[in-house]
């Protein structure tokens, strides 16, 4: 096959080794070097054309964009745009694959490069990288995923895998018979309660050749954990605001993916403020929870159904004082973004098979609108907003009826969206807290909060936490990359009441 040209985008100067170095890891690599041949606009021969219109006639020939983006805009034309910012717009207007890899802080950036960015991440998933060996990564994985995309590697997702080893004894017939009867009440099912349960599974895409696929087993086994044992759900309630022990109550969740739900939704339910009504209206008194059930239903449900499932990780359940955490391992698909979340938005489920018999028995809606709902029900119930969180995990934020100690710019009054942020901030503020010990370098600090962007770590948790005096520096004297920190007085009070 064609090879796929990659034009690689940046400032040359600030990226010179950079460009040399990814390019050259992209043609010799066994698998990427099969498929992209990267385009280094430097390595043209001269010619009288203008280099502006030669540069924009390669990102139009090329199928693939890769810009690196760093603290310089670069020369600039008449119209004081730079030959970076004009090869964006280009593969914009003319829909190639744009990816996009950031490096550097934003407070050390030059103006312009700041509002590209902040145009590249309106309309993409870009990531941040620190050093070369991040930035291969990071490529690869995008590459991979591409290809995959593409149809040039052939691969079928986890749930759509068959079990070489599982047989129909190993399928529960009494959780499938249970599952046709409530989906033919809430979908209209068409298949009646008794015909044969291979039958059923086959008309759900979840038999094929005779064999179980991986979603059937997690569906309707009789022991999924036997054959996938990071398929539970790790739940906890904390007294404090902190991860931190002793810890009030804990459970890991088995059973099937229905059963999963059930019980994660039962245990967050068991440990939230309620009210009742009264029978004013009919004989059934009303039950308020202080976060709205649908809220943590869905919650729940999107980080069971669209985790990743080849992860060594579990989905947490996790309870404080002032909100609920659902973590989930995996990411966003590539064409979805946390601001798109907050949107309407397609849907883009993540294991198909499983969302399907979800679908059938009300689980999720395949809609698009779920984590929309969630907002509108939180601002509803005079709740601050949900927070999405891509990081190692994808988090969930639910935000309880908790009132912080504010700070005098931030009151009662701010509006709801305000006071997610403002709580979202005090929040990895507490985090930082809650590992601190001893005399810690920077680098042990963002290790234990399995952080690698620096820029968010000094933004969001490190000045923070020196600004209101919970911690400082041991040896302000020394090299920023060589500083360590401790707590203050203030901050080992403030983390001690954490905990409780």
């Amino acid at each position: 096959m064609k090879k796929v040209c990659v034009f690689l985008s940046s400032v040359q100067q600030e990226f010179a080794e950079e460009r040399q170095i990814l390019a050259e890891y992209i043609r010799s690599d066994k698998l990427l070097g099969q498929f992209f041949e990267p385009f280094l606009f430097e390595l043209l021969p001269a010619s009288n054309h203008k280099a502006d219109a030669l540069y924009l006639d390669a990102v139009r020939k090329c199928e693939i964009y890769l810009g690196l983006f760093g603290l310089h805009y670069g020369f600039e034309n008449n119209e004081g745009i730079s030959p970076t910012e004009l090869e964006f717009i280009e593969a914009s207007l003319a829909h190639r694959n744009r990816l996009v890899f950031i490096r550097g802080l934003d407070t050390d950036r030059h103006p312009k490069m700041r509002k590209l960015i902040a145009l590249a991440e309106s309309q993409l998933v870009r990531k941040r990288f620190v050093g070369i060996s991040d930035l291969k990564t990071h490529v690869y994985s995008a590459f991979i995923e591409f290809l995959m995309q593409q149809g040039h590697i052939q691969t079928t997702p986890f749930d759509a895998a068959l079990s070489s080893i599982a047989t129909m004894d190993d399928i529960d017939e009494q959780r499938v018979r249970h599952f046709i009867t409530l989906a033919k009440t809430k979908r209209g099912f068409p298949l009646a309660v008794s015909v044969p349960i291979v039958e059923v599974l086959t008309h759900l895409n979840l038999w094929r050749e005779g064999k179980s696929t991986h979603a059937a087993l997690l569906l309707f086994g009789k022991n999924s954990q036997k054959w996938f044992t990071t398929s539970i759900v790790k739940c906890a309630y904390y007294h404090g605001t902190i991860i931190a022990k002793p810890i009030a109550s804990h459970k890991d969740l088995r059973g099937d993916i229905f059963e999963l739900i059930d019980q994660a939704v039962d245990f967050v339910l068991s440990h939230l403020n309620v009210s009742t009504g009264v029978r004013s209206v009919s004989n059934d008194i009303t039950i308020h929870y202080e976060i709205p059930r649908a809220v943590i239903v869905e919650a729940i449900v999107n980080a069971v159904a669209h985790r990743d499932y080849t992860s060594n990780g579990s989905v947490q359940v996790m309870l404080f004082a002032d909100r609920v955490e659902i973590w989930n391992p995996g990411f966003l698909p590539p064409n979805l973004t946390i601001d798109q979340l907050r949107r309407p938005h397609a849907s883009f489920p993540a294991n198909p098979l499983l969302a399907e018999p979800m679908y059938q028995v009300g689980y999720i809606e395949r809609m698009g609108t779920g984590t929309g709902d969630m907002i509108r029900d939180c601002v509803l119930s005079g709740l601050a907003e949900p927070v999405f969180i891509q990081e190692d995990m994808f988090k969930t934020i639910l935000w309880r009826k908790f009132t912080p100690q504010l700070t005098p710019q931030v009151t009662p009054q701010v509006a709801t969206g305000e006071m997610a942020q403002y709580k979202y901030l005090q929040l990895l503020e507490n985090r930082l807290l809650g590992i601190m010990f001893g005399e810690m370098s920077r680098q042990t600090m963002m290790e234990l909060l399995d952080l690698k962007d620096i820029k968010n770590f000094r933004e969001n948790y490190l000045t923070p936490a020196i600004n209101n005096g919970w911690i400082e520096r041991t040896n302000p004297n020394a090299n920023s990359s060589h500083q360590s920190y401790k707590l203050t007085r203030k901050g080992k009070i403030r983390q001690t009441k954490l905990k409780k």
